[in-house]
C-alpha cells in the first residue's frame, strides 16, 4: 500500500493511456520497472525489442489537463495501491489501475453489493427493487450498479438515503443515458460516482463489459433481478462468477423473456431470491472480511536482474514466435513447452504487446494481434 506523489500520479495517468497497455500489461510494468515514471522510459525500447517501431507515449500536458479538469469538478483519482482503493477491485487479478470518482470516496470502503436488471424493466420488478435497495441498504450494505434505466435506476433512487455508487462506462463527467441527469447530480452529491474512462470520453459498445467488471468486483454478490438471455446483466453475472463473487437471481415468470436469463442463473446455481434476507443469509457470514491488499507501487527488480531477463528473452524470442499463432495460448503451456525460465517468456511476452503483435485473452492466453 503506498501513497503516489503528484507527480507519479500523472505517470500511472500516462500509463494506464499508453497503446497496448491494458490492466494486465500495466501491473506486469510496475512489477517489472518499480513505478509508472520507470515503466514510461523503458517502454519505447521494450516496444523496439518486440520489434515495433514509432512507439508514441502520451502527452503529459493532456495527463496533467485531465487532473485539473477532474479537480474542477470536484472530483479526483485513486490508484490501486492506495488506501482508498476500493478493497472488491484491488483483489481482482488485474485491477483497473486507476479510477475516476466524483462525490464521496468513504463510500467505496464499505461492504457493497450490486443490483443490476433489465432496461426495460417491468413495473413490478422495478416495485422489488426498490425494496430489496432499501432493505439491504438498511442493513448496512452500499448498492452498486450502472446508472442504466431500468433495473438500475430504480436501486440507485431506493438507496440514496443509504449509499450508492454508480459505475459508468464513460467519463464521470457524462450522463448516459440523458434521462437520468437528475439521478446523476443526486448520487454526485449523496454517493459516488466511479469510471476508470477517461474525463470526456462518451459511452461505446465495448466500454459496457468493463464496467460491468468493475460492478461486480465492487461488491461481494451481484443480483439479477430481470434480464433476458444474452443481456449485459448476464455479463455482469458472469464476471461475478469469474471473480469469486456470489450471484443471486429473483425469478420470474416463464412466460416473460426478461425473466428467461435469471431463472436460468437460478438453474445454474444462483441463490433463488425473493427478498433482502435471502442475499444476507449468504453474505452475513463473510461481511467485514477482506477482499485482499492492494498491488505495491514501489519496488521491482534491480537492474542487474532486468538486463538478465531481457538476455535470457533474446535466447528464446524466435521460439516464443514460432509458438504463437491466431489461436489464443495459455501462458503456462507455452512456457511449459518451451521449458524456458518463466520470467524471460513473459518478458518476450510484454514486449510483443507494446509492440501491438500479440495481444492478451481471457484465461490468461495470447495470440498474434
Amino acid at each position: 500500500m503506498a501513497q503516489l506523489t503528484e507527480g507519479e500520479r500523472r505517470a500511472w495517468l500516462r500509463l494506464s493511456r499508453t497503446e497496448h497497455v491494458g490492466p494486465v500489461t500495466f501491473h506486469n510494468l510496475i512489477a517489472r520497472f518499480g513505478s509508472a515514471s520507470s515503466a514510461l522510459e523503458n517502454l519505447p525500447r521494450m516496444a523496439s525489442r518486440g520489434g515495433g517501431r514509432n512507439f508514441v507515449l502520451p502527452d503529459p500536458a493532456q495527463a496533467e489537463n485531465e487532473i485539473a479538469q477532474l479537480a474542477k469538478l470536484g472530483g479526483r483519482l485513486i490508484a490501486s495501491c492506495e488506501a482508498e482503493y476500493p478493497r472488491g477491485l484491488s483483489a481482482l487479478e488485474a485491477p483497473p489501475p486507476l479510477i475516476s470518482i466524483l462525490g464521496h470516496p468513504h463510500l467505496l470502503q464499505k461492504e457493497m453489493v450490486a443490483i443490476v436488471g433489465a432496461r426495460n424493466a417491468s413495473a413490478l420488478a422495478r416495485k422489488f427493487t426498490d425494496m430489496l435497495s432499501r432493505d439491504l441498504g438498511f442493513a448496512g450494505l452500499v448498492v452498486a450498479s450502472g446508472l442504466a434505466r431500468g433495473i438500475d435506476a430504480s436501486a440507485h433512487e431506493a438507496a440514496l438515503a443509504v449509499g450508492t455508487v454508480a459505475v459508468v462506462a464513460g467519463g464521470v463527467d457524462i450522463v448516459y443515458p440523458p434521462e437520468n441527469q437528475k439521478l446523476y447530480e443526486a448520487i454526485g452529491e449523496r454517493g459516488v460516482i466511479v469510471s476508470e474512462m477517461r474525463l470526456g470520453e462518451a459511452p461505446q459498445a465495448r466500454h459496457f463489459p468493463r464496467r460491468n467488471r468493475i460492478i461486480s468486483g465492487l461488491a461481494r454478490g451481484v443480483v439479477v433481478v430481470e434480464a433476458a438471455e444474452k443481456s449485459g446483466s448476464l455479463i455482469t453475472a458472469q464476471y461475478a462468477l469469474d471473480q469469486g463473487r456470489e450471484v443471486f437471481a429473483v425469478p420470474g415468470s416463464p412466460l416473460d423473456p426478461r425473466a428467461r436469463g435469471t431463472n436460468r442463473l437460478i438453474r445454474e446455481g444462483a441463490t433463488l431470491t425473493e427478498s433482502a434476507e435471502d442475499v444476507l443469509a449468504v453474505l452475513r457470514p463473510m461481511l467485514g472480511g477482506g477482499f485482499g491488499e492492494p498491488d505495491g507501487g514501489e519496488g521491482g527488480p534491480a537492474p542487474s536482474a532486468l538486463a538478465e531477463l531481457e538476455a535470457q528473452a533474446d535466447l528464446i524470442r524466435t521460439q516464443v514466435e514460432e509458438s504463437l499463432g491466431p489461436a489464443p495460448v495459455e501462458i503456462d503451456e507455452l512456457i511449459r513447452q518451451l521449458g524456458a525460465p518463466a520470467g524471460a517468456v513473459l518478458t518476450v511476452i510484454l514486449e510483443l504487446e507494446l509492440a501491438g503483435r500479440c495481444v492478451r485473452q481471457p484465461g490468461n492466453r495470447v495470440s498474434w494481434a
